[in-house]
């Protein structure tokens, strides 16, 4: 019975073999270049997954809270496309603000398509004084597209058009995000809130429109 080597060795220099006329090093050349181009399939074809994904809705992009919950509010919120369902966000390891909480804060993401705020106020405590933003207060309101916020209290007084309560997170269709399997959700094509009061650890948005922003310290929060 011939060896492993032995066969190699035939079927490289047979006639119907292109490479049997090369060197050994040109050949061992093709032979690594043909095998990092296998190796490197899987990894790209991850990557374009990962991405079909996320501009799917069904992959969040995720990050590490701070911990630190920040309050917003707004005389009046309008959006279309509104998604709402429960979420776990994650603190980074060791954080000095996990407290016994684990690092873990259970929260309510709502998303919303294209959202406009009036009079916007963000704040968040640092101990004796306030971070405070604010936005939208003159006759341009502030505008978002993919707008997710992750809260532990909302209130306001809330009206919605075509609602559907108790989805599967994972089916939600109407602002493009995608929550988990198995998860109670609700969502509707349009969403309005007057006297809007959020307790939030995240936000994120697509855009972000501020017309009259102003950043400044304050005794007082919103």
């Amino acid at each position: 019975m011939a060896s492993s080597s032995d066969v190699t060795s035939s079927a490289e220099h047979t006639p119907g073999n292109p490479e049997s006329s090369l060197p050994d090093s040109a050949r061992r050349g093709r032979v690594r270049l043909r095998r990092a181009a296998v190796m490197a399939v899987p990894a790209v074809a991850a990557v374009a997954g990962m991405a079909i994904l996320t501009a799917e809705g069904a992959l969040g992009v995720q990050f590490s809270i701070s911990g630190m919950p920040f309050t917003v509010t707004a005389t009046e919120l309008d959006g279309t496309g509104f998604e709402q369902f429960g979420a776990l966000d994650e603190m980074a390891e060791d954080s000095p603000n996990a407290g016994d909480t684990g690092g873990q804060v259970l929260v309510v993401t709502s998303a919303i398509k294209n959202a406009t705020l009036t009079k916007l106020c963000q704040s968040v405590d640092l101990g004796g004084t306030n971070l405070l933003i604010t936005a939208g207060g003159g006759a341009s309101k502030v505008q978002a597209s993919d707008l997710t916020t992750d809260s532990t209290e909302l209130s306001g007084d809330a009206a919605f058009n075509n609602i559907e309560i108790g989805n599967d997170a994972s089916t939600l269709t109407k602002a493009g995000v995608k929550g988990p399997k198995g998860v109670f959700s609700q969502q509707a094509d349009t969403v309005h809130i007057a006297n809007l009061r959020q307790t939030n650890y995240a936000t994120t948005a697509g855009v972000f429109k501020l017309p009259g922003l102003k950043m400044r310290f304050s005794d007082t929060g919103c």
